[in-house]
């Protein structure tokens, strides 16, 4: 029928299609018999026997859609004659969708697709006009008719009917293309796969794999890779597993994927994510549940405790008050997006590729309801994580010790691994195990790069390496009782400038934690108002006055001493910030041009919790300001 208004409309110049119904059509009724009989019974229509009955199955969906826009109630009868009116749309948008040179006639204007049910009764044609979803349909990019690309598809798999390494490579744009044709195929109930026979098992032997693109798809029984993409062996490189990420070194991701793009030369990576994913539900209810977080049980609770960064950034985007339903499913894109950032993060091979034009990561939602594949496109993030230097995903770079060779890190990124090793110690599920020989000649022959310089209390109780579960190598570490800075002897000031300098560490951060001894024996020396100076001790907490004095101002004149203390703790690591900004050129120059960040936290004894307070709300001011020499240094430089 295609084929032919082709014909009539193009070679004859004929401008007018007209799908005409009717009133009683005998192939309507049967249709709709057949639907509604094996809609009572609960039962899928048997398999054609004949070709009649072949068409009424086909005609089914026109029923089907009929007795849905009628709702229940209907009788058979009432089904019936909507169906006809149905199907004569039906048989317009078909040829919409399927025919590129009507399309082409139609949206120039040389062409009108109109409908009409003729009435056996009255002898009347009743016009129905254009279909209601023309201007939709005008966007179709299929050419043929479904029954038509069998034969056509099969050719285009390659030289012997399937994918292999004779075939050349395919682009990725070529490849998302091929894509989107399959899933369509799939969608609409039109699939050219069909069975592969001992010939092309043969050839893919031979030949060895070619696939035009990688899948990074989710393991649910639902979400058959393969099959949703209408593809024969050969074709695709699939990788599956619960909630379609790539953050574990179990059955590396990354790595088969730096292989597929390396050795088999794919263009294309398509993160694909579903509709209703038990995985990502799972981690959304262990999110909304709250609670402390614990060490996993089992590998689905360590899955499901890797995911639910994912679900605390859709509950951020979303807000609070909004349904466990639209949470997962904002949660379901989060997913896909985080799956190929953390690509683009960890893989300097995959980046290498994208950079040069020659590979492309895309995302993709399959929804289980439609079948339909809903594609995203790609990260909003590639171009500011193409710039990313990591070579290797987090669990697979644990039990690595950081050297020269690899270079320096971003502040965020440092900070980033704090959090995580704070995580992992708080939760009980520490990685970092023991250092081997190996580790420590690289350490010892090609020298340090720690990603972080961090101040901290000399407390027997605040073990920094251990608290952020960080190997020989990590952290640059100063510790004093009090996390201070104030002091010449043993300048912290001047190892920060080494580490800063000549290690080109990017990150200073300053620990204070609860219970401090040093703050409470400060607090208990300015409530005293006793000014001893006999030992080096004294002259400590005496210099620690004045965060007493702040603490004690902002905590009230009734605040108990444990109450000014506690305070005193977090004004303490602004404080250490604050007087690295304002006595350290060096330190100040790099904060100003962006080459360094200094953040502060405070370890809670009781939980193992960092809590990140983030910069001094006095940098940008202190950063714009004059320089001054350290108190205790003045003298010894002017000595100089």
């Amino acid at each position: 029928m295609v084929g032919s208004l082709e014909f009539c409309t193009g070679k004859l110049g004929s401008r007018l299609i007209l799908v005409l119904g009717h009133t009683k059509c005998g192939a309507i009724y049967g249709a709709t018999k057949t639907f509604l009989d094996a809609q009572a019974q609960a039962q899928e229509p048997k398999k054609a026997g004949s070709a009649l009955e072949g068409l009424l199955k086909d005609l089914g969906s026109v029923a089907q859609e009929a007795a849905d826009e009628l709702g229940p109630g209907a009788s058979s009868d009432e089904v019936a004659a909507h169906a006809v009116k149905v199907n004569v749309f039906h048989s317009m948008n078909f040829l919409l969708k399927f025919s590129d040179s009507i399309r082409e006639a139609v949206k120039s204007g040389q062409v009108q697709l109109q409908g009409g049910i003729y009435h056996l009764e009255t002898g009347k044609v009743e016009f129905l006009g254009k279909s209601p979803v023309q201007s939709e349909l005008l966007s179709s990019t299929a050419s043929i008719p479904p029954s038509m690309t069998s034969m056509v598809e099969r050719e285009s798999r390659g030289l012997h009917g399937v994918r292999t390494a004779a075939d050349e490579r395919v682009p990725s744009d070529a490849a998302l293309k091929m894509l989107k044709a399959g899933n369509e195929r799939f969608a609409t109930g039109a699939v050219t796969a069909g069975t592969t026979s001992g010939e092309m098992r043969k050839a893919l032997v031979k030949y060895n794999q070619a696939p035009h693109s990688a899948i990074i798809g989710c393991a649910d029984s639902r979400v058959p890779v393969d099959t949703i993409f209408d593809a024969t062996p050969g074709e695709l490189f699939v990788l599956r597993n619960a909630g379609n990420t790539c953050t574990h070194a179990e059955g590396s991701m990354v790595g088969s994927l730096e292989f597929c793009t390396g050795k088999l030369g794919s263009r294309l990576i398509m993160v694909l994510g579903h509709t209703q994913c038990g995985a990502i539900a799972g981690a959304t209810a262990t999110h909304q549940a709250g609670g402390e977080v614990k060490a996993p049980g089992c590998a689905l609770e360590g899955l499901l405790q890797g995911l639910a960064s994912v679900a605390k950034e859709a509950s951020d985007d979303l807000g609070p008050g909004v349904s466990q339903e639209k949470l997962v499913s904002h949660a379901v894109k989060v997913n896909v997006f985080n799956s190929m950032n953390f690509l683009l993060q960890f893989s300097e091979p995959i980046r290498d590729l994208v950079r040069k034009g020659e590979l492309d990561i895309q995302g993709g939602i399959y929804h289980l309801e439609t079948g339909r594949v809903e594609f995203l496109g790609r990260s909003p993030r590639q171009d500011e994580l193409l710039s990313s230097k990591l070579s290797l995903p987090p669990s697979m770079a644990m039990g690595m010790v950081r050297t020269s060779e690899d270079g320096t890190l971003e502040p965020k990124v440092a900070l980033k691994m704090l959090k995580d090793g704070n995580h992992r110690f708080v939760t009980g599920a520490p990685v970092l195990g023991k250092v081997d020989c190996h580790m420590r000649e690289a350490l010892a022959l090609k020298g340090q790069a720690p990603h972080t310089a961090v101040v901290g209390c000399a407390d027997s109780r605040v073990p920094l390496e251990t608290v952020f579960d960080a190997l020989p190598g990590d952290l640059f570490v100063l510790r004093n009782a009090g996390n201070t800075c104030t002091h010449a002897e043993g300048s912290t000031l001047g190892s920060l400038e080494f580490c800063t300098g000549a290690l080109n560490t990017r990150l200073i951060f300053v620990l204070g934690h609860t219970n401090c001894g040093a703050l409470k024996g400060a607090t208990a020396a300015y409530l005293s108002q006793e000014k001893r100076a006999n030992h080096a001790l004294d002259v400590l907490l005496n210099e620690l006055g004045s965060v007493v004095s702040e603490a004690k101002s902002q905590c009230g004149r009734n605040a108990t001493a444990d109450e000014i203390a506690s305070k005193a703790v977090k004004l303490n690591v602004f404080h250490t910030m604050n007087f690295m900004l304002k006595h350290c050129d060096a330190i100040r120059e790099k904060v100003r041009s962006g080459q360094l960040e200094i953040q502060g936290g405070v370890y809670d004894l009781s939980t193992g919790k960092v809590e990140f307070l983030g910069k001094s709300p006095q940098e940008s001011k202190l950063i714009k300001g004059s320089s001054s020499v350290a108190p205790s240094l003045k003298h010894k430089i002017a000595g100089a």
